[in-house]
């Protein structure tokens, strides 16, 4: 067979990336002398991941939809050919495009249906973002996270979010022995098996209010013995380390993060939730208060199984947190082991669809 040359699209956070890097090493296991090339812009986080990941990256314009009637929406219509123009530089060499979402993918939905690519989009979240909903006039290979109610994706495969490939390696490993797993995680930062430990997680690019919130609780949670470790963010401040607390611009080795928590607090991003479903005791979800409202429903599963709590940004305050800190630390102590493990198989799973997609459509014409 010759060899084909697979585009994945999806940009700007690592909700976007992890997902594209899991299934572009999960095609290339199966189909060794293919190619996986991504698409990107020049701002986004895959910059960093995509190359340290072993993978080529070809950047575009990156296009914002306007929300509101100002001078950028009067240049949209500009700046988003000129990104298409762009994309189609690179898919017209493709065999496949393969979109997960992002401010890259609209630009790259549209290049594909030009050049008469084949085109597979998944959707993370539980609410489909825009540019997905737009790719989905162009094919009928679809994949969800989640069930979705009505719309193009209402038949779409449900396969779950494809994990990186150390939270995989993790989770068969801590299915084995959980509590000797979680010994070990915790044991590798040199924290106490005695003392509760939590990890503050703002997405990719960190979280500035929540941030501050944490800010004012380091005092009094360090004098109790509570072990923390913060991912600040790479472009916030870095607060100074001392005690039991520990401020990291980002965090690398999340599997190992995830088992030795006994509380997480983060953003919902889909990819951060199914992680956490997968290793985590107990999550805080503080969902961003921008957006479609998509943070709040992924986290539902885990909350319906009890592990996790979502509220309001604008009710995460010192106060609230110092005051529920010791409930929350006993609610993690009597979860069992997790269970949720539907998303271990995501990228095989996409990995069949594509080669469906391939075989459906035939060479490009």
């Amino acid at each position: 067979m010759r060899k084909l040359r697979i585009v994945l699209a999806g940009g700007g956070t690592a909700g976007h990336i992890e997902p594209a890097l899991a299934v572009a090493g999960e095609w290339l296991a199966l189909h060794p002398s293919d190619e996986c090339l991504f698409l990107g812009t020049a701002q986004g986080l895959e910059n960093t991941l995509v190359p340290r990941a072993g993978f080529e990256l070809a950047v575009i314009p990156k296009v914002v939809m306007p929300r509101s009637f100002s001078f950028d929406l009067l240049a949209f219509p500009w700046q988003f050919y000129a990104s298409v123009a762009a994309a189609r530089r690179v898919v017209r060499k493709a065999d496949l495009l393969v979109g997960f979402g992002g401010y890259v993918c609209a630009s790259a939905y549209l290049a594909a249906r030009l050049e008469r690519v084949p085109i597979v989009i998944h959707e993370a979240n539980a609410k489909v973002g825009w540019a997905n909903q737009l790719g989905s006039l162009f094919t009928k290979f679809l994949a969800v996270a989640y069930p979705v109610p009505k719309g193009r994706f209402n038949e779409a495969l449900i396969t779950g979010i494809p994990l990186r490939n150390d939270i995989q390696e993790s989770v068969k490993t801590s299915r084995i022995d959980w509590t000797l797993a979680r010994n070990r995680a915790k044991s590798e930062y040199g924290w106490s098996l005695d003392q509760p430990a939590i990890v503050i997680l703002g997405g990719s690019q960190g979280s500035a209010t929540l941030n501050k919130v944490i800010a004012q609780c380091v005092a009094p949670l360090t004098a109790r013995g509570i072990q923390i470790l913060h991912s600040v963010g790479a472009k916030n401040e870095m607060p100074r380390s001392s005690g039991g607390y520990e401020a990291v611009p980002y965090i690398t080795n999340m599997a190992q993060t995830y088992l030795a928590a006994d509380l997480i607090i983060a953003r919902s991003g889909a990819v951060t939730v199914a992680e956490i479903g997968a290793l985590g005791q107990l999550a805080l979800f503080i969902p961003l208060p921008i957006g479609n409202g998509e943070q709040f429903r992924n986290a539902s599963e885990l909350v319906n199984a009890g592990r996790a709590i979502v509220m309001e940004q604008s009710l995460f305050t010192p106060e609230w947190f110092l005051e529920n800190i010791d409930s929350l630390l006993v609610k993690s102590k009597m979860l069992p082991p997790p269970s949720i493990y539907k998303d271990l198989h995501a990228a095989s799973k996409i990995a069949a669809l594509m080669e469906h997609a391939i075989s459906s459509t035939g060479e490009k014409s």
